[in-house]
């Protein structure tokens, strides 16, 4: 493999539609690189990183766009695998700490927030649940000590009384309500917010990234590409090809076999929880160690979930719910509950697609990528990766890139785009702190000629988005399109009556874009 010697700041970490271009014209003309990676979710875009950080010259190719598949679908957490220590799965419990801490302290400190999570005592409970729960949230805790992540970040267990568990949770269930054991984890910003991340923080160290470009053929040489966006084809051609487009994985090596099952959640007002300010884990009858659990978010509504179901026959684009799982969700949860929830509440719903996924190198055994990544092949062949989750993105793609290089891997401690510093935040709103950390002032400043950028682009959502972060997501986060926006840069379209009030003000913001001056790079 060739090598660069790049440094973070020396190349533009903006994604523009003019950078798409140039970067595609390039690899047209018959630009050979180091690594061509196929597929733009975390996984992606994280071998993309780790490749461009070992000096490896990456272009990367996405169908749809950042974050399009199961990336955005996620619970939107950075766990230390505490429901796998429940099934006896130490290793992998280890692993999602380890990578847990390495993104709360290292990567993308300014995208995870702490938060509470609370398991309900009543006098119903079972004695061995109560001690199983005890046993496991000190094991998690152990798990926390271990990965040398402090806990001036997450907090130790506790046990709280049911008072105090009704005030972090006001409409939790007071009949025979004892207490609560109180766990700590954190919540991501966005999961699609973090997939973007990445993918700047390996642009600027030089990996090409092109959306809207369909890989229709792949060898080892390199792929075969429909460009959807500005139309034609081209080739790119390539060292080594890396497959990461998760649950479509087995549509580019027939050698994977890969069959989807489908987690879901609801969105539900936070007012119809008394606005929680913590996660409540309703225990599933008869299922030790899985709960439906709510999450709180800053948008003034509560992610409920999740699934896991079977979803044979053909992989959808945008995978949906059906009426047993929101059922079912609803049966787990409203017991827990004062009030029961009943559907008319739901404000909208989302469901991912976890590959199952026959591991050729180990006598066809089956891994659930829950638990478990998957990397198959070697240099010189199309290398596949499918599997893992969200938590342990980074650990997959240096297990991906360790395959094809010897250099050592650098991301364990290499901050995303948004993470270092911040300069004195004054007049910049709390909320561009805290979805784009250091970089909210630059955003921020995009209103300079314009202060009402700086105010909701609508006051009728659940989600105070800002009229510069559609600016910004235009010029620098490689949106293309108005979906981009509502769908993944800003998750407007959680919520779909919210996305067909806001469509007409994204639209208008889109077309003024071009009269705004082009954001400062260093």
């Amino acid at each position: 493999m060739t090598s660069q010697t790049v440094r973070p700041g020396e190349q533009m970490s903006m994604l523009t539609a003019a950078r798409r271009r140039k970067e595609r014209d390039e690899l047209a003309a018959g630009h050979v690189v180091d690594l061509h990676v196929v597929g733009g979710g975390v996984t992606g875009v994280g071998i993309a990183l780790d490749a461009a950080t070992r000096g490896l010259d990456v272009a990367l190719v996405e169908a749809h766009d950042f974050a399009f598949g199961t990336s955005r679908w996620s619970s939107k957490m950075v766990h230390g695998g505490l429901r796998y220590l429940a099934s006896g799965k130490v290793g992998v419990a280890w692993e999602s700490a380890v990578e847990r801490a390495c993104i709360a302290q290292h990567i993308a400190p300014h995208l995870v927030h702490p938060f509470a999570q609370l398991v309900p005592i009543w006098e119903s409970t079972p004695t061995g649940q109560r001690i199983a729960t005890r046993a496991g949230l000190t094991a998690g805790d152990a798990l926390r000590r271990a990965s040398r992540l402090p806990h001036t970040r997450l907090p130790a267990p506790s046990k709280i009384s049911a008072s105090r568990a009704r005030e972090l949770v006001p409409t939790m269930n007071a009949d025979g309500l004892q207490g609560a054991y109180v766990s700590w984890d954190f919540k991501l910003e966005d999961d699609a917010r973090l997939v973007v991340a990445i993918a700047r923080t390996a642009a600027a160290y030089g990996a090409k990234l092109i959306t809207r470009a369909r890989a229709t053929s792949v060898t080892p040489a390199g792929a075969v590409i429909q460009d959807e966006f500005d139309g034609g084809e081209f080739t790119i051609n390539a060292r080594q090809v890396i497959n990461a487009t998760g649950v479509w994985a087995g549509s580019l090596d027939p050698s994977i076999t890969v069959t989807p099952s489908r987690g879901t959640h609801l969105v539900l007002p936070a007012s119809l929880l008394g606005s929680p300010r913590a996660s409540i884990a309703v225990p599933v009858p008869g299922h030790f160690g899985r709960f439906v659990f709510t999450i709180p978010q800053f948008d003034d509504v509560v992610y409920v979930g999740l699934t896991d179901v079977a979803a044979p026959g053909p992989i959808a684009s945008v995978p949906t719910p059906d009426a047993d799982e929101i059922d079912w969700i609803l049966s787990i949860l409203n017991p827990g509950l004062d009030n029961p929830i009943d559907k008319s509440d739901i404000l909208g719903t989302f469901a991912g697609l976890r590959p199952l996924v026959a591991d050729p190198e180990h006598d066809g055994a089956t891994a659930d990528i829950s638990r478990h990544h998957l990397v198959t092949g070697k240099a010189g062949e199309v290398i596949t990766v499918t599997g893992g989750k969200l938590t342990t993105y980074r650990r997959m793609a240096q297990d991906a890139v360790d395959r094809i290089s010897d250099a050592p891997c650098q991301t364990r401690r290499i901050a995303l785009v948004g993470a270092g510093p911040a300069a004195p935040a004054v007049g910049v709103p709390a909320r561009l702190q805290r979805r784009f950390g250091s970089e909210a002032g630059l955003v921020a400043s995009l209103a300079d000629s314009n202060p009402h950028l700086l105010e909701p682009i609508s006051k009728d959502i659940h989600s105070p988005v800002l009229g510069v972060e559609v600016l910004w997501a235009q010029q620098a986060e490689a949106a293309l399109t108005i979906d981009d926006v509502l769908e993944r840069r800003t998750r407007i379209s959680l919520v779909p009556a919210d996305a067909q009030i806001a469509r007409p003000m994204v639209v208008q913001l889109f077309e003024d874009v071009h009269a705004q001056p082009p954001v400062p790079v260093g």
